[in-house]
């Protein structure tokens, strides 16, 4: 019962709302799951199952109409075997020699809204979606705007019905969603759901702008046969005027039609609409009467489905994303494809390696997979081994022209242009405001956004600038002019401040407020680190620091290698004017040990307590180690206090340490 009615919903959802919430590959899994259970337990099967029910019941305004015909669906198959065993039970109903072949029509599988066309002394007089397959919704005003469906017809039975599908084309499906997205209206996730909401209008004039195609692939209700043959019938519905699919052939056994499965599969990325599999029919028709039906489906026709989470595409372009921290992201445009049940255009590729690992360059063939059926991604390169020029990861970003580099060991490219970089802007900027850095109040992300994007900032230094503003920024919502003064005398307070902390503000990757303070106390000023930095020497003399390893000294280097950086910097330096730094550590018992304080402070705050090391010569560090000598434990302290516990290493609480700092 449980699956009955998550089966209905999602038919509901997929037949009548044109608003499926699940893939077609988790929804032919349930369906598949349901069909099992009930040739387990056949007794249990219920009078509203799935396996006995089309669709669902329309809902919509339009006028229902009941068919002449029921409009049956098709049961699916998903490998090889299910197909010859398909093959199997048509020679076992019909009594058939095993050397007597089985002649098959195979065409593609169209994934668009099912409707069927009625005409009467060839006038187009009706026109249905399938609903439930008894009764559907009247479309006929709308489907009278699609080119493809004739209005009338020449020598055509008194009566017919032409069923096929209406669809939308890759391109027009993207040209539409453009469209779409440009004027503030909804946008669709696959070209399925286009069609079925565009036919599916009260107004025709709507349906009329929308590009709907029509692809005819069977019949209803006939005055008179239009053929011997599934094939023939198609011919003489072509010779009438409706579109018939130029990959639908007649094969004469079971290994021509999979060698036809396969050739449309390897054709489909390069289609201009989705398909999701082929669709086989015995050829001849009085077969197919005998043959008849079986619940909701004939036995004379089966869905081939193709493994719905991969699909095949053109690499039309690789383009560089810049992240919020300077991660260069290579991104793949490719030529729009269905991937189940979703366009899929983009794919991340991730980094440089895993683009030079598949070999991958502009102009190849992929094949894709939603990774969990969400994710997009690139499984295999197609054409790795057509000759091509390799494609050339870029070592400058392509937001500020900053070069990018990668830290060794590293597979990540950064863009080295943090203070300039449009794209860190935002996060340079919280960084180098926030409590640890610069510490300037009222200067929150909103507010920075809003500045940002009145072009008042583009880099830390005018935040020092911002006072020229005043006057405009007073009477913005938010701002009063208690609040403009406010802020900028939280800006002007700041300027001759700590050094170390401007450093930090800085963002340079992996220099930390500890890191920071080193730095200033072994080189003096911002302005000297910066010479090191820029000297032969200088991954030698960086790395002589006391907690500057290789990888800090490398990305030091790298900050100040890029003129933007420093431009940037003689900027700030010249407004912020920091102070000059003025060792006040003297000789201690403390000189040269490393304290590490943990847990929450309550007569001192953390920065404050780490100066206060620093003033008895010992470094204040972020982690516990076998170097550190001393651990200052405050409430709550976890497992940096666990870990200094296990080394052995001496641990006080905060009263005893400011009994240490008074002595000293």
């Amino acid at each position: 019962m449980r699956l009955a009615k998550l089966i209905a919903h999602h038919d509901r959802l997929y037949h009548d709302q044109d608003a499926p919430e699940i893939s077609d590959s988790e929804y032919d899994a349930l369906v598949r799951e349901n069909r099992e259970l009930e040739d387990r337990f056949p007794h249990l099967v219920r009078r509203d199952s799935p396996s006995v029910r089309l669709g669902a019941i329309p809902t919509s305004p339009l006028v229902k109409v009941t068919h002449a015909r029921p409009m049956l669906s098709l049961d699916n198959a998903f490998s090889k075997d299910e197909v010859e065993n398909f093959v199997g039970r048509l020679r076992r109903f019909l009594s058939l020699r095993a050397d007597e072949p089985v002649a098959l029509t195979a065409e593609p599988k169209i994934d668009g809204l099912s409707c069927s066309l009625r005409y009467k002394k060839g006038t187009l007089v009706l026109a249905a979606t399938r609903g439930d397959g008894t009764v559907g919704e009247d479309v006929t005003p709308n489907a009278r705007t699609i080119a493809d469906i004739p209005q009338q017809l020449d020598g055509a039975p008194d009566i017919l019905e032409v069923r096929g599908e209406v669809y939308m084309s890759k391109t027009d499906f993207a040209a539409l969603n453009q469209r779409q997205e440009a004027a503030g209206a909804k946008v669709f996730a696959n070209p399925r759901n286009a069609a079925a909401g565009s036919l599916r209008q009260k107004d025709p004039e709507v349906t009329r702008a929308r590009p709907l195609r029509f692809l005819a692939h069977g019949w209803g209700e006939i005055g008179a046969p239009l053929g011997a043959t599934q094939a023939e019938a198609m011919e003489h519905m072509a010779a009438l005027g409706f579109p018939v699919s130029d990959l639908l052939k007649r094969c004469r056994n079971l290994e021509e039609a999979l060698d036809h499965y396969a050739l449309i599969e390897r054709k489909r990325a390069t289609l201009p609409l989705d398909i999701d599999g082929v669709v086989y029919k015995v050829d001849r028709l009085d077969w197919q009467e005998r043959l008849g039906f079986v619940s909701r489906a004939p036995r004379w026709g089966l869905a081939h489905k193709f493994p719905a989470e991969k699909a095949e595409t053109l690499l039309e372009a690789i383009d560089i994303q810049v992240g919020r921290t300077g991660k260069l992201t290579p991104v793949g445009r490719l030529a729009p494809v269905g991937v189940g049940g979703v366009i899929v255009q983009n794919v991340t590729l991730h980094n440089r390696d895993e683009i030079a690992r598949l070999g991958l360059r502009v102009g190849d063939r992929v094949r894709i997979q939603r990774a969990g059926d969400v994710i997009p991604q690139v499984v295999e390169n197609l054409t790795r081994n057509t000759p091509r020029e390799p494609y050339v990861f870029p070592d400058y970003c392509p937001m500020c022209g900053s070069e990018a580099v990668a830290e060794e060991g590293e597979v990540d490219v950064r863009c080295t242009g943090g203070l300039v970089c449009p794209a860190q802007l935002i996060e340079r900027l919280k960084h180098f405001v926030s409590r640890g850095a610069m510490d300037i109040d009222g200067l929150g992300e909103k507010s920075l956004v809003e500045f940002v994007e009145l072009g008042w900032l583009s880099g830390p230094s005018d935040i020092f600038r911002l006072n020229g503003h005043r006057s405009e920024l007073i009477g913005r919502e938010g701002w009063q002019a208690v609040s403009v003064d406010k802020l900028f005398g939280a800006i002007e307070a700041r300027k001759g401040f700590d050094p170390a902390r401007l450093l930090f503000g800085l963002g340079i990757r992996h220099v930390g407020a500890v890191t920071a303070r080193d730095l200033i106390k072994a080189f003096g000023s911002v302005e000297q680190l910066e010479k090191v930095a820029q000297q032969e020497s200088a991954l030698a003399d960086l790395s002589s620091v006391e907690g500057v390893g290789e990888v800090v000294a490398q990305s030091i280097v790298d900050f100040f290698h890029e003129p933007h950086n420093r431009d940037e910097l003689s900027q700030l330096l010249a407004l912020a004017r920091p102070s000059t730094f003025v060792p006040t550590a003297r000789e201690t018992e403390w000189t040269g040990k490393t304290i590490v304080f943990t847990g929450s402070l309550e007569t001192m705050s953390r920065d404050e307590a780490k100066e206060q090391a620093e003033r008895l010569g010992a470094r204040a560090a972020g982690s516990v180690s076998a170097k550190t000598d001393l651990v200052v434990a405050g409430p709550g302290a976890g497992s940096k206090l666990k870990k200094a516990e296990e080394l052995g290493i001496r641990v006080i609480g905060e009263a005893e340490w400011a009994e240490i700092v008074a002595a000293a």
